[in-house]
């Protein structure tokens, strides 16, 4: 992606969440209103930055984002039930495999994620829901499984995932999250590309 298209999508994605057919969640037939940017990891830091003018933008019309990392959440919550030293202590002597089973089941999506980020947006008033930091919780926490989670948490307000990868749509595949473009994260059908919506 040159400088240029990132420029490009950066208006693209400032004019489709400023629109009143975004926050209103309009054109959607019943469907949830969770979007995906899909973008190539190699670009995650312009992207990161794309991301903060975009939300500086959107603050200046009085429309604010309420931005939640996943990498941070899981920190915070693994902190706030009292599990985090022992992640640390028995990480080295893991294999991989152990370690992931076990962050997996200390961060459930549905058990832990789920109502964390309920508390989360439940903090004063916001517009948009910004999903962020899905690339640094891999493999422990799929993306499917938190946007399966968090069709009754999000609700009212239209929610964007940065995605570092490939949404990948097919009338007779379905369509599948390909994280870091290579790994595919299983069938997720539900989101639309932020990128081929109309402003």
């Amino acid at each position: 992606m040159t400088p240029h298209e990132l420029s490009r999508q950066e208006e693209h994605l400032f004019a489709v969440l400023s629109g009143d057919r975004f926050l209103k969640m309009e054109g959607l037939s019943n469907e949830v209103p969770f979007f995906i940017y899909p973008y190539a990891p190699e670009h995650a830091l312009d992207v990161a930055k794309a991301k903060k003018r975009v939300k500086n933008r959107l603050a200046g019309k009085g429309i604010e984002v309420r931005e939640i990392n996943l990498y941070d959440l899981s920190i915070d919550v693994l902190k706030q039930r009292g599990d985090w030293d022992e992640v640390l202590e028995v990480e080295p002597e893991l294999d991989k495999a152990e370690f992931t089973e076990m962050l997996q089941s200390m961060l459930n999506p549905q058990q832990h994620l789920a109502p964390a980020i309920r508390d989360q947006l439940a903090e004063g008033e916001f517009d948009i829901v910004f999903l962020t930091g899905i690339g640094e919780v891999f493999p422990y926490i799929r993306s499917h499984n938190v946007l399966n989670n968090l069709q009754s948490v999000v609700v009212g307000r239209p929610m964007l995932m940065f995605f570092p990868g490939r949404y990948e749509q097919s009338d007779t595949l379905g369509s599948s999250l390909v994280l870091f473009g290579r790994l595919k994260d299983d069938q997720y059908y539900r989101a639309k590309n932020i990128l081929e919506q109309e402003p």
